[in-house]
């Protein structure tokens, strides 16, 4: 299945001039996504040549220093053509750098007067962007001093120029009461459409295409619900382990690192209602809905819709790896999951009955994320079959990485005289589809965000309201210590409390990917 022959009827979108400033320059973060996905802009012509970006770090260096350090980050995280160096040359000269201390107030004092000049090198500047690439224990400090310092003015109707904004990390928030403090504080220094919730799974074109798919195509809408569907499975396996990360993930953990974010929204995406309008407040009010309908749990149901897990020892693609508390920087008797799987009910009128799977670890034996619509099974089978034999039900599978596309498997007869029935697929690639593997998801959403267009971003009422049905698990699971962690080896899917959780629904864990031909015989 192809798409090389629609033609391109969407136009460049492009963005205006601006400053955006990046707090956390020497980061991690900046080095691999955010200047390439700046540069990657400027060469595909979305972003306005004048566009001045400003890093700021503790480290003393100059604008050479940060711009070579850019540079080396940009080749180790792309693949270099003639033309990608030339308009380096030309995009490094846009680059500039300031060292100072988050928690001082002379900082945003020497901020202010930096942008005043910066501001003069783009006369035709909308605004500033202000990025915030940095520990999320430091959102409250930057966003309070950049307000009071004037930097971050609040910002009437969202049309008016110049612009401010400001792009928050993940995590929003330790938990549902951390969440509502962060969000106190942005309110005070700002208004709503200023904030820009980031979740990079969202800028992922396949994520997108989610919407179309349902909404655009009629073939779809008339079966998404109760009544065709029987479960939907949405799965973010990771084949690595902490690796350097121990620290962060003994605070974190699999809930708050994947499902708080990635996985709510995924499910949001697949379960709302069709918003009036594509225009942000539409979508995401549609996506709160599908947050206030999903039922919560007595701590003595939660045995019944969570299970979690941790990795030991094993072996992944042939290769011995450590346990999880043998990695750097984890407690040797850690219980912190790094595994886990809920199934969530949406009580309202087109979901109810129909659960949804949620699974995520780390370890795993493949690095793969999916939404799976699996269909109801026909109600009477009339086709002669072996003694406890059944047809595959039919599955629409969204793959979001490694390789974005779609896949939708059923069932056909097999040539010959005999009545045998085969599972096949028709796929769709987007990288094969298109000659294109399309956008890196930061490119997407940091050109979203300079339009102003905030319908991939996360609102307020959106991150508490998550936090509000995950809370109540993450705090019955901090107050009863799990005694029999390790309980999965690495390199496998998961512990087996996690089968016996789907297979209470009569169902099975999919593995990710397109399934191969199988053959009733």
């Amino acid at each position: 299945m192809t798409g090389a022959d629609a033609p391109n009827v969407g136009k460049l979108r492009r963005g205006p001039a601006c400053v955006v400033v990046i707090f956390g320059a020497a980061g991690d973060l900046t080095h691999r996504k955010l200047i390439p996905a700046l540069f990657n802009l400027g060469v595909e012509g979305a972003m306005p040549d004048n566009v001045v970006i400003l890093g700021i770090d503790r480290d003393p260096r100059d604008n050479a220093a940060f711009r070579k350090l850019m540079r080396d980050a940009v080749v180790a995280n792309a693949t270099w053509t003639g033309k990608q160096l030339s308009a380096w040359l030309a995009f490094e000269e846009r680059l500039h750098y300031m060292s100072g201390d988050f928690a001082d107030p002379a900082t945003y004092a020497a901020l202010q007067e930096r942008l005043h000049t910066l501001d003069a090198l783009v006369p035709e500047s909308e605004g500033h962007l202000f990025h915030l690439a940095i520990p999320p224990s430091l959102y409250p400090l930057v966003i309070t001093n950049l307000s009071d310092s004037g930097v971050l003015p609040r910002i009437g109707p969202p049309d008016e120029r110049p612009f401010a904004r400001v792009i928050i990390e993940k995590p929003f928030g330790h938990d549902l009461a951390s969440a509502r403090a962060l969000n106190a504080v942005c309110r005070k220094a700002m208004a709503e459409h200023q904030i820009y919730r980031i979740d990079h799974y969202l800028g992922k074109e396949v994520v997108q295409d989610l919407m179309v798919l349902r909404f655009a195509n009629s073939i779809f809408e008339p079966l998404w619900s109760r009544h065709h569907i029987d479960h939907v499975q949405i799965t973010a396996a990771e084949c690595l382990g902490v690796e350097h990360r121990g620290k962060y993930y003994e605070e974190a953990g699999v809930v708050r690192d994947m499902f708080q974010n990635h996985l709510m929204q995924l499910l949001t995406l697949t379960a709302m209602e069709p918003p009036a309008a594509f225009r942000a407040d539409s979508v995401r009010d549609e996506k709160v809905k599908v947050l206030h309908a999903i039922r919560g749990h007595t701590p003595d149901e939660m045995h019944d819709f969570a299970v979690r897990g941790q990795y030991g020892p094993g072996a992944v693609n042939g290769v011995a790896v450590p346990g999880y508390r043998q990695e750097l920087n984890v407690a040797p008797g850690s219980t912190t999951p790094t595994y886990a799987s809920m199934r969530f009910l949406v009580d309202n009128w087109r979901w109810k009955g129909v659960p949804f799977f949620l699974r995520s670890g780390k370890r795993l034996p493949a690095q793969a994320t999916e939404i799976a619509i699996q269909f109801r099974r026909p109600p009477h089978m009339m086709f002669p079959l072996s003694t406890g034999e059944k047809i595959s039900a039919n599955v629409l599978a969204v793959r979001i990485q490694p390789s974005e596309g779609m896949s939708l498997q059923f069932d056909v007869k097999v040539p010959g005289f005999e009545m045998r029935i085969a599972s096949v697929k028709m796929d769709f690639d987007y990288a094969e589809g298109f000659g294109t593997a399309g956008h890196d998801a930061y490119e997407t959403l940091l050109l979203d965000c300079v339009l102003g267009d905030a319908t991939l971003f996360t609102r307020s009422d959106e991150s508490e309201s998550a936090w509000e049905i995950l809370d109540p698990l993450l705090t019955h699971w901090e107050h009863s210590i799990p005694s029999h962690f390790p309980n999965y080896a690495a390199g496998t899917w998961g512990p087996a409390v996690a089968d016996d959780l789907i297979g209470r629904a009569h169902a099975e864990w999919r593995t990710p990917g397109i399934p191969d031909i199988q053959v009733a015989k």
